[in-house]
């Protein structure tokens, strides 16, 4: 009889672990799913390519590996238009800090037409993501990241001669989409107050949809959300975006995901002199991107281009591929291109 109690007792504990282990307290659904026992199932909604994937025989791309340790990687992209050097884009997919990478399918279609058609080098960095690394984590590895390029830049590595080459570090610009645009900020302000990292010349700054969010609504948020079942970025996905990503305790008011939580004081710090804004019209982030613009150019001290994109919901560049979404795709990337020539 001991022997029937201890295996009813076993089989009791082992019960109550796998239901501990399939509970799950953070879902957005088909993209993240996290569990009480600290396991997080990322389903492959988006298929991953690899950097040989051809897509346009004007662009080649490879996969680089910036520091081993932390897995910190980039796909770089270069066109193949030799005897000039190309302005460089360092870009910080999207994803909410928690999901995405330089190899979905998305952002190698995305990436590799802007290289072309901005005529461009761009380096799209793999950083560590939430909730198993929350910020800083992320703006940790944009930082490396630059510091990675500066000195790769600086002596003249054989090893990246196919795409330093071709590319002019004092024309640098910081670019990316969602919570990829949120880390080019936050990054960008970083090097802001830690002085130059020449040979690295940061130029401007290319946000596009920026992820940034606040304890009070929005109009837009408010409203949006549930006329435009389109958009990619919900306003329940959001918050659990920020519940995943910030530091324990911090809530929506915490500085990395409302800049404006302090008034204006904190975007003095960013040095660059140029920055575009891209605003999609059907975005629940729509009025708190337009606040973000009007607070920055209330500095002073910076050149801002706000550029509205008509008829779109959040992501619609890299997900949707409607007739409409494909036009202004096209639209962004030729603004992109005036500005970095400019």
């Amino acid at each position: 009889m001991a022997a029937v109690h201890l295996n009813q007792s076993f089989n009791q504990q082992l019960s109550q672990t796998c239901q501990k282990q399939a509970i799950v307290i953070e879902e957005i659904e088909g993209l993240i799913r996290v569990f009480k026992d600290g396991r997080v199932e990322r389903p492959p909604t988006i298929p991953n390519v690899s950097c040989i994937e051809s897509l346009d025989a004007d662009v080649a791309s490879r996969d680089v590996v910036i520091d081993k340790f932390t897995n910190l990687w980039a796909r770089v992209y270069v066109p193949r238009r030799p005897g000039k050097f190309l302005p460089l884009l360092v870009y910080f997919h999207g994803g909410g800090f928690c999901i995405g990478s330089p190899a979905w399918s998305c952002y190698h279609e995305f990436l590799t037409t802007l290289a072309s058609k901005a005529n461009c080098v761009i380096i799209s960095l793999n950083y560590r993501l939430a909730p198993e690394n929350r910020l800083p984590a992320a703006y940790n590895d944009g930082q490396s990241a630059l510091n990675w390029v500066r000195r790769v830049g600086s002596e003249g590595c054989s090893e990246h001669r196919w795409w330093l080459s071709h590319c002019n570090l004092s024309n640098t610009y910081l670019t990316g989409d969602s919570a990829g645009a949120n880390i080019a900020y936050n990054v960008a302000s970083r090097i802001g107050s830690a002085g130059p990292i020449t040979p690295l010349a940061l130029k401007g700054l290319i946000l596009i949809q920026p992820f940034f969010g606040a304890e009070a609504r929005t109009q837009s948020e408010r409203l949006t959300d549930t006329q435009t079942p389109g958009s990619a970025l919900t306003l329940a996905a959001s918050d659990t975006y920020w519940r995943l990503s910030l530091p324990p305790g911090a809530n929506r008011d915490h500085p990395w995901c409302n800049p404006l939580s302090s008034g204006t004081s904190a975007l003095c710090s960013l040095s660059v002199l140029s920055v575009m804004v891209f605003v999609s019209e059907l975005d629940i982030l729509k009025d708190r991107n337009l606040h973000f613009c009007m607070a920055l150019a209330q500095t002073g001290r910076k050149s801002v281009e706000t550029v509205v994109c008509k008829g779109v919901g959040h992501a619609f560049q890299i997900l949707h591929k409607s007739t409409l979404a494909r036009t202004r795709t096209l639209e962004l990337m030729s603004y992109i291109k005036v500005f970095i020539d400019h």
